[in-house]
């Protein structure tokens, strides 16, 4: 699997400018066709279709003037959902089932901007079909991917990251398996090394033992504390409700200080 063709969501909040940019690097780094998404829904009350539309505008400017400059092969994409009450984030993932990646910005709570639903990195990661990676809003990212941090736990939800990963891990200049839990995730973090290794790709293992300390929090504080610009790990669980975000997960999109890739 390689990034060729990615898709950035594009709204009207403070930071993104920083989630294009980053898209932007990437598509150059991967030499990818970069598809900018711009969705104007409409709510049961009164509608600002003018407004709306003059903001998607302003962003089709910013869009087209920053691919150009980098040289990428890019497309614009303004959608205008006729369906009343529907979200964003439906629009989104229609858009992403034929691409290799979403990106998406973190949601920022409490945001001054409505149009976008809370929930929509959730639910993008949940129904994409695809890698999606989540920017936080808080700081800018010229590059992600040099030093990767993958969350381990045996099982489907890890092993379908590592894989969706595997673009970021091929180039990265340090990879880290960090399993959390016994003695026996430390066996299973030893089986990602030795198969990363048949692709190519040096890998170091971590074990940790969390039992007082939210897994979430343990993430984060070992990403930063290990200068990592990128966390990989499964984004969900089973429920008697069906499939949904898990908890580690959940914290970390509202918490996160780095970008996080994150599968389903």
């Amino acid at each position: 699997m390689a990034f060729n063709d990615i898709l950035v969501h594009i709204g009207n909040s403070d930071h993104c400018g920083a989630v294009l940019d980053l898209a932007i690097g990437l598509a150059r780094q991967h030499q990818a066709h970069l598809t900018g998404l711009y969705v104007i829904t409409h709510r049961h009350y009164s509608s600002q279709l003018e407004s709306a539309h003059g903001r998607a505008a302003e962003a089709e400017a910013v869009f087209r003037a920053k691919t150009a400059e980098a040289g990428l092969s890019a497309h614009w994409l303004c959608v205008d959902w006729p369906v009343v009450g529907e979200k964003a984030s439906k629009v989104v993932n229609l858009h992403a089932f034929c691409k290799d990646m979403v990106v998406v910005g973190q949601t920022e709570i409490p945001s001054r901007h409505s149009e976008v639903e809370p929930d929509l990195p959730e639910t993008v990661i949940l129904g994409s079909g695809c890698p999606v990676l989540v920017v936080p809003y808080a700081g800018a990212f010229q590059a992600v991917g040099e030093r990767v941090m993958v969350a381990w736990k045996t099982g489907r939800e890890s092993a379908r990251a590592v894989k969706d990963a595997m673009p970021f891990l091929r180039t990265a200049r340090e990879a880290r398996i960090l399993a959390l839990g016994p003695a026996s995730a430390g066996e299973g973090a030893d089986r990602v090394v030795d198969h990363l290794a048949r692709h190519g790709i040096a890998a170091e293992r971590e074990l940790f033992s969390v039992e007082e300390i939210p897994v979430g929090d343990v993430l984060l504080n070992q990403a930063w504390e290990e200068r990592c610009d990128l966390l990989v790990l499964g984004g969900y669980t089973r429920t008697s409700r069906g499939t949904v975000l898990g908890p580690t997960a959940r914290h970390i999109l509202k918490h996160m200080t780095v970008p996080v890739l994150m599968s389903h």
